[in-house]
C-alpha cells in the first residue's frame, strides 16, 4: 500500500501471551515466584484485552486475543503495508510493579523474550528498550545490557509515571540514551503511582485515556524546565501513542508565560517551542483532528519533522487498510512515513543503503 515510500513504523505493540511466555527469559529465583505466588498474566493492570479499543477485530486470533506471533504481524502489517522497518513497543504490566527486584527481572525477561521471539524471527524488525523505572541504576543496566545489540533502536517509559520526566535523578538514563544514540520513548500509559489527572483518580478508561494528554505536557514542561533538553541536546524525544492537536497551543502557552520567568530557568536560554522542535517527534496514531483541521494543524507546529507514521497495531485507531488520517496533505507523506524516522533513530539510520 505505501511501498513507494518505503515506510517506517514507529509504534507496534507485541502482546504477551503470559507469564509462562517470560518465565523461560528469569534466573530460576524468579521463575519459581512465578509459579510460587500464581502470576499468570500482568494484562489485568493494563487495559482490558477484550476492549475493542485494544484490538481490532479482524486482528483478533481464534482466542480473543492478538499480536501474539511474528506471522500475525507480518500478514496484518508489514507485508499489507510494506513495511520496511518496524520497532516494537513492547506494553505490559512491568512498569506497575511495586516491588524494585521484581520488576527489573521481569523487565529483563521482556526485553529478552521481545529479541528472541520478534526481532529473531523477522530481520524488519527493531525494539524499544523497556526500562524498569522503578530504579534508574537499573534502567541505565538495563540500557548498557542491550544497547550493544543494534536492533534494540531506542528507550521505553510512561507518560504517567513515578515523576516528572525531567526531573534529576533520571539524567543517567539521559546520558546513557545519548551515549548509545537511542531516543527516549514515550508512551501513552500509567503506573498508576499517582493519580492520572491533575484533580484527582478518574473513574473510567475513557477518562484514563484523554488524562494521557496531560501527562504527555507535563512529560514536555518537565523536560524543558529541569533543563534536560538543554543538557543533553542530541537526545531525541519520541511521544507515542500522544496525540498531535494539543501541542500548538500547549507551546504557545509555554512559551508565553516563559517570558515573564524566564530568570528562574536560565538555563533554558532559546525559546522553549524552538528546542522541542528541534528534539521532539509525535506518531501520528491517533491523529486528534478532523480531515479539514489537519492542514492548520501542520501550520501551527510550524515544522515538518516533527511527525512519525505508525499503525498502533493492533489498536484501533483506525479501520481497514485507512492507516493514514485523513487530510494529510501529499506533500508531507515522504518525510511523515519514512525521512523523519531515519532523521531520528540513528540505528535505523545506519543500516540503511546509501
Amino acid at each position: 500500500m505505501f511501498s513507494g515510500y518505503r515506510p517506517i513504523d514507529c509504534d507496534l505493540h507485541p502482546m504477551v501471551p503470559g507469564m509462562k511466555a517470560l518465565t523461560p527469559y528469569m534466573d530460576a529465583f524468579w521463575a519459581d515466584q512465578v509459579v510460587e505466588r500464581g502470576i499468570t498474566t500482568l494484562d489485568s493492570q493494563s487495559w482490558p484485552v477484550a476492549s475493542p479499543k485494544t484490538i481490532r477485530a479482524d486482528w483478533r486470533g481464534p482466542n480473543g486475543r492478538g499480536a501474539e506471533s511474528v506471522a500475525q504481524l507480518q500478514s496484518q502489517v508489514l507485508d499489507r503495508f510494506g513495511v520496511e522497518t518496524a520497532i516494537l513497543n513492547p506494553l505490559y504490566g512491568v512498569q506497575l510493579v511495586l516491588n524494585q527486584d521484581m520488576a527489573v527481572a521481569f523487565t529483563r525477561a521482556l526485553n529478552d523474550w521481545t529479541r528472541a521471539e520478534w526481532l529473531d524471527r523477522d530481520e524488519r524488525l527493531r525494539a524499544s528498550i523497556v526500562l524498569p523505572m522503578q530504579s534508574v541504576e537499573a534502567a541505565v543496566e538495563e540500557i548498557e545490557r542491550l544497547a550493544p545489540d543494534r536492533r534494540f533502536v531506542q528507550v521505553l517509559a510512561l507518560a504517567l509515571g513515578e515523576n516528572p520526566l525531567g526531573k534529576r535523578q533520571y539524567w543517567p538514563i539521559y546520558e546513557a540514551c545519548v551515549r548509545h544514540a537511542l531516543p527516549l520513548g514515550i508512551h501513552a500509559g500509567s503506573a498508576y503511582r499517582h493519580p492520572q489527572t491533575s484533580v484527582g483518580w478518574t473513574s473510567w478508561y475513557l477518562e484514563e485515556y484523554a488524562a494521557n494528554q496531560q501527562g504527555f505536557q507535563s512529560c514536555l514542561a518537565s523536560l524543558l524546565t529541569e533543563g534536560a533538553l538543554v543538557k543533553f541536546p542530541e537526545l531525541k524525544v519520541v511521544l507515542l501513542e500522544s496525540g498531535v492537536t494539543w501541542l500548538p497551543a500547549f507551546l504557545w502557552r509555554l512559551q508565553k508565560t516563559w517570558k515573564g520567568v524566564r530568570f528562574e530557568i536560565p538555563w533554558v536560554d532559546r525559546l522553549p517551542a524552538e528546542i522541542i522542535r528541534d528534539q521532539v517527534r509525535l506518531t501520528i496514531q491517533p491523529l486528534d483532528a478532523p480531515a479539514e483541521a489537519v492542514q492548520r494543524i501542520l501550520d501551527h507546529l510550524r515544522s515538518d519533522r516533527m511527525l512519525l507514521w505508525a499503525s498502533d497495531w493492533p489498536h484501533w485507531q483506525f479501520d481497514g487498510d485507512a492507516a493514514l488520517p485523513p487530510g494529510l496533505p501529499e506533500a508531507v507523506l515522504p518525510k511523515l512515513m519514512r525521512d523523519n524516522a531515519l532523521a531520528t533513530y540513528g540505528r535505523i539510520r545506519e543500516g540503511v543503503p546509501a
